[in-house]
Order: C-alpha cells, then sequence, then structure tokens
C-alpha cells in the first residue's frame, strides 16, 4: 500500500481551505492546513509535504516571504494562490521560485488536475543513488557522472549541484536558493559564485556548453536541469 503524498495548503480563508481539503483528500492525498504564512512556512519546514498551495495575501507573513524562506531550504514544488491578475505578481512569484501560479476565484477541477501535474514533474528520484538521462549517468554513491563514453571529473561543489538540480528535473533554481542548498554555511554572498560553478559543469557534461542540453538558465530566475535533454 502506497504512502498517500501530503500537500500543505496555506490560506486564511476558512471556506477556501475547506473546499481545498475536501478535494485534494477526493483525490487521496493527505492534507495539512496553514493558516496565516508564520504557520505555513513551520509546517512547510518541519513536516516536509511534498506540495505546498500557498496564498499570497496571508497575515503576519505574506505569501511571496513564505515561498521564498521556502525555497532557500527545499525544492518541494510552491503553487501559488491570489486573489489579483497582475502580471508583475506572477513574475514576482517565479522569480522567488514558485512552480505554478493561480488567481482566484479559480476553478477547483483545474487546480486539483494541475496539482497531479506538478507532481508528476517532480518524481521522488532523491530516494536513488543513480540517475539516468539518456547517455548520462550520475552515481550518488560513487559521486561519479558518465556522459557516453566520457567520465569528467567533477569538484565536490559541482557534483552536488548537479545532482541537486537532476534530482528535480525541470524545477527552476533562484541562485540564491542554491547558493543555499550547496554550499550551505560556506555560502559567498557573490551570485555570481553560482554563475561560474554552472559554466565549468556544462563544459565538463554537455556535448555543446553555448548551447546546453542539460543545465538551462531561465531567464530570470536561474537555472534547471532539463530531463528533455536525454530526447
Amino acid at each position: 500500500m502506497s504512502v498517500a503524498r501530503r500537500i500543505l495548503v496555506a490560506d486564511d480563508d476558512p471556506k477556501t481551505l475547506k473546499v481545498l481539503e475536501h478535494a485534494l483528500t477526493a483525490e487521496g492525498f493527505a492534507v495539512i492546513k496553514a493558516s496565516d504564512g508564520q504557520e505555513a512556512l513551520d509546517l512547510a519546514l518541519s513536516q516536509r509535504p511534498d506540495l505546498v498551495i500557498l496564498d499570497v495575501m496571508m497575515p503576519k507573513v505574506d505569501g511571496f516571504a513564505v515561498c521564498g524562506r521556502i525555497r532557500a531550504a527545499s525544492a518541494v514544488p510552491i503553487l501559488l494562490l491570489t486573489a489579483r491578475g497582475d502580471s508583475v505578481d506572477k513574475v514576482v512569484g517565479f522569480r522567488l521560485g514558485a512552480d505554478d501560479y493561480v488567481t482566484k476565484p479559480f476553478d477547483l477541477n483545474e487546480l486539483v488536475l494541475r496539482v497531479h501535474a506538478i507532481l508528476r514533474r517532480m518524481p521522488t528520484l532523491p530516494e536513488s543513488r543513480t540517475l539516468r538521462f539518456g547517455h548520462l549517468e550520475i552515481n550518488k554513491s560513487t559521486r561519479t557522472v558518465h556522459v557516453g563514453d566520457r567520465n569528467p571529473e567533477l569538484t565536490p561543489r559541482e557534483f552536488d549541484l548537479l545532482w541537486l538540480m537532476a534530482s528535480h528535473p525541470g524545477h527552476p533554481f533562484t541562485r540564491e536558493s542554491l547558493l543555499a542548498r550547496v554550499w550551505h554555511g560556506d555560502a559567498p554572498t557573490d551570485q555570481s559564485t553560482v554563475t561560474v560553478c554552472i559554466r565549468r559543469l556544462r563544459e565538463k557534461i554537455e556535448d555543446n556548453p553555448a548551447q546546453p542540453r542539460w543545465i538551462k538558465t531561465v531567464w530570470g530566475i536561474g537555472y534547471k536541469f532539463d530531463p528533455a535533454g536525454a530526447e
């Protein structure tokens, strides 16, 4: 029997919480609820849900701030809810690391379909010790990488960066998030450090670093690992 995936739903409107809880539970998900931004942040970091549905307009800590702080510590998928349709809000949300964006009032069936779609793109790959994408193989146990018949030597930081991104294919990471998760307590303040590391990594694993197939730039946000590079 498989364990139900857990979804954290954060909204200060009790009616919205109830509706979402009912719909997601009916789909087989386990639902964790939060009614303000601080509670959402605490639960996201302590309960480690599989996906977060986050209202932008919340008391104590607004949804954008919560999104950014979650993303700095975790790659969990985040779907933002807002009553505003301003495209600027969408840009801010995506730059902070959100995976999707739904404007209120929303169609409940569409939102549930979006949840399923996001989770399909985020397989539980970190449990595996070896990731394979076409002719690219990444082995965490031996910390080695094979690209066809080549065995490029990666620095520890380069390997950690590649493993993190490849473990979450298609997920865009901001430079701030990569600094926090790969450099940890040694994180430099200059984000160009990430840019340099990405460039060196591309030079080692890409057939054409100028036109990378695996590590793509997400303009205005950061970088992502593209599993379509295997095709």
